[in-house]
């Protein structure tokens, strides 16, 4: 995922320490590699906590946008065993990742792809079986990485159409939060007129937590204008402080999900009631195996090329890759992604995977994989601090899906080959269809498709990788089971 850290520490990266002639200061100094790598262990603990409280929201974030929704039986997932599992996975993965990986690359469950598991997944089947189907992908992630498939399914896809994936996905989540806060609502009578949405209730914005969330989008984006480190934390704990006093001194009928009223003792023992709550197939049984291997692949997708730009692009930046631009032991740290994938599945936190937000960590000198035992260990602080975590209202915790979704547009759009109209116009309709028919599925689907079809009326069609054909003439029937009868 992208976030408003990928701005501000690329301009504020310090240039590594001269390593030559510095001994090694210890086993700590030996196992990470810090001097060698031209760091220092005070450097090292200052980028864990800077990265931390950049990518801390997503333990806010993340339980209300899956505690929101509802499977197909109507039941939802308790917001505090949420924050538990969320804090919990991001502990386990962000120190493997630490001290198996050796690379300041934190992880987290993912915006974008929650929104999948959350919107798509859950109300066509139980929460374990969408749970399986996230720990499914987890494991199609490690065997691509393990038989060396990985880079070579990532080259199937051209690169304007993974970016138009990541813009779209970008998209998605913005108007997820927009509707999540109140500032856009569903017409009531949506059957009976041509608009399907409307600016807040009857038209226009009333009330307190709509303004919340108008004066949280302006703050963040301040912070983000003016390069502040945590600049979405910081936003949302001062929205949160806000919600709170206008909820104690006015009249507010509904807050939605959270209400926000300090919860007496900040401190509880965590809740892991969801840990280990799934079932891996199923979901096959509820929507079908091909519709069931649609989904997996669609997580799949989510985490995939996300995942392999930003362990890339942060290890680029911490200067970690060599002349060729290639990182040594991509494969380990590839590994590890994977199993962050099931990790987050298994404990019904959602899809984890590597979070952008470590370059906030790069910034601060972070080299080497301490910096995330650092973070990992603050996470794990955090699984005791769940009453403070739950008092935070939708409409605080939303502006951060409004930056996070412009700043991956603003990141990807320009990578994009316009000029080009076999890949602008499949780029064009996988970044619209997304957020217009609220699915990420579809977006991919009809983007793959397009692309497809195009390269072949172009007479083009020897440039489409054979993965490419195949992964489209699986959308496509997918698409036309209704018309065939098979649903």
């Amino acid at each position: 995922m992208r976030s408003a850290m990928s701005t501000s520490a690329t301009a504020q990266v310090p240039a590594p320490e001269p390593s030559e002639g510095r001994a090694p200061q210890g086993a700590l100094d030996r196992y990470f590699k810090i001097s060698e790598r031209g760091s220092t262990l005070a450097r090292e603990v200052r980028g864990g906590f800077a990265t931390f409280f950049a990518m801390a929201y997503i333990v806010v974030l993340n339980p209300i946008i899956l505690g929101s929704a509802k499977d197909m039986y109507g039941h939802q997932l308790d917001n505090g065993q949420l924050v538990t599992a969320t804090a919990l996975t991001a502990a386990f993965t962000t120190l493997l990742m630490g001290v198996i990986g050796n690379v300041p690359i934190a992880l987290a469950a993912g915006l974008g792809v929650n929104s999948v598991v959350a919107l798509q997944l859950a109300p066509r089947m139980s929460w374990p079986d969408a749970m399986g189907m996230v720990v499914l992908a987890g494991f199609v992630v490690m065997l691509l990485v393990a038989t060396g498939l990985r880079e070579r399914v990532m080259s199937a896809v051209p690169h304007g159409l993974r970016k138009a994936i990541s813009i779209g996905i970008g998209l998605f989540v913005m108007i997820v939060g927009l509707v999540d806060s109140g500032f856009v609502t569903r017409m009531p009578d949506a059957a009976q007129t041509t608009v399907p949405l409307q600016l807040g209730t009857g038209g226009h914005l009333n009330g307190w937590p709509v303004l919340i969330f108008v004066l949280g989008v302006l703050l963040t984006l301040a912070l983000i204008v003016r390069r502040t480190p945590g600049a979405i934390l910081i936003s949302i704990v001062v929205m949160t402080v806000v919600a709170v006093i206008v909820n104690l001194v006015a009249d507010i009928p509904s807050w939605g999900l959270t209400t926000p009223e300090w919860p007496g003792n900040p401190v509880s023992t965590p809740d892991f009631g969801l840990v280990g709550q799934v079932s891996l197939f199923g979901g096959f049984e509820k929507v079908g195996v091909l519709t069931g291997v649609l989904f997996v692949f669609t997580v799949l997708l989510s985490c995939f090329f996300d995942a392999m730009g930003t362990i890339m692009g942060v290890s680029d930046e911490a200067k970690l890759t060599d002349a060729q631009g290639q990182m040594p032991g991509i494969n380990k740290v590839l590994m590890i992604d994977g199993i962050a994938v099931a990790a987050g599945g298994a404990s019904s936190s959602s899809a984890t995977t590597a979070f952008v937000e470590s370059t906030a960590g790069v910034g601060e000198g972070a080299r080497t994989g301490f910096a995330n035992v650092v973070t990992g260990l603050l996470f794990a602080v955090g699984l005791f601090l769940t009453p403070i975590a739950t008092m935070v209202p939708s409409q605080a915790a939303t502006p951060a899906l409004i930056a996070v979704g412009f700043l991956i547009l603003a990141g990807s759009i320009k990578q994009i080959d316009w000029a080009d109209y076999t890949i602008a116009v499949p780029a064009f309709v996988t970044m619209l269809m997304m957020p217009f028919t609220y699915s990420i599925t579809n977006g991919i689907g009809m983007g793959f498709v397009t692309f497809s079809l195009l390269r072949l009326a172009a007479g083009r069609g020897r440039e489409v990788p054979v993965a490419m054909y195949v992964v489209s003439a699986v959308f496509a029937f997918y698409y036309l089971m209704p018309a065939l009868g098979l649903t």
